[in-house]
């Protein structure tokens, strides 16, 4: 096995699951208003459609299936509609709304499941990352083994310690600030998806 290759993915990716995104976005928010077991259910969730997305990129890296740019940018605009969805829920919803109310809303599991399918190009990330780190080992499917597991270990490690660090060291009355914070960031992130998609689409029909 290559461990100084493995080292750099190992820190590349540490580095690109802290970045906030919609999934950070989410499962903070979920934390600061229903508590810490909907929190790792909704983790859970965006931890499996982060395994459908690796596994639908190495299909396509395998030549097994192709989607074209334009299928992607189709798929991305009800993803983007759902990310505005959840931030609305985030944005309205005050920190005093009864917990099974909430609960409903954010869905745990599937909701975190959704949202982190709701960005099809990150299929194209998968596919443009893992194969400089191939070499990792010699063979194919123990390469992207050891690089799946690795992203998944990481991914609930890191977005556990967001949960955890919200529950124990953040005071209830900054809670609010966060959550509202993490749902603003959810709604850019559903306006510039839906900007770019859009876009993406207009530009493939017009030519």
């Amino acid at each position: 096995m290559n461990i100084p290759l493995l080292t750099t993915y190992t820190l590349a990716v540490l580095l690109l699951i802290m970045t906030p995104g919609p999934v950070v976005a989410l499962v903070t928010s979920v934390a600061t208003r229903t508590g810490s077991r909907r929190a790792f259910s909704t983790l859970t969730g965006t931890n499996a459609a982060s395994l459908v997305l690796m596994a639908v990129a190495i299909l396509m890296l395998s030549g097994v299936m192709s989607l074209s740019e334009l299928s992607l940018a189709w798929l991305g605009i009800p993803g983007s509609v759902y990310i505005g969805y959840i931030a609305c829920l985030g944005i309205m919803a005050p920190l005093s709304t009864p917990e099974p109310t909430l609960a409903r809303q954010t869905r745990g599991f599937w909701g975190g499941f959704m949202t982190g399918l709701s960005n099809p190009k990150d299929i194209l990330f998968f596919m443009a990352f893992f194969p400089q780190f191939i070499p990792v080992t010699d063979n194919f499917s123990t390469s992207i083994l050891v690089l799946a597991l690795v992203w998944i270990v990481l991914d609930f490690a890191v977005l556990s310690f967001y949960i955890l660090a919200i529950k124990r060291w953040i005071k209830a009355h900054h809670q609010r600030t966060i959550s509202l914070l993490s749902s603003w960031i959810l709604m850019m992130i559903a306006c510039a998806g839906g900007v770019y998609n859009g876009w993406a689409i207009f530009s493939a029909l017009a030519n």
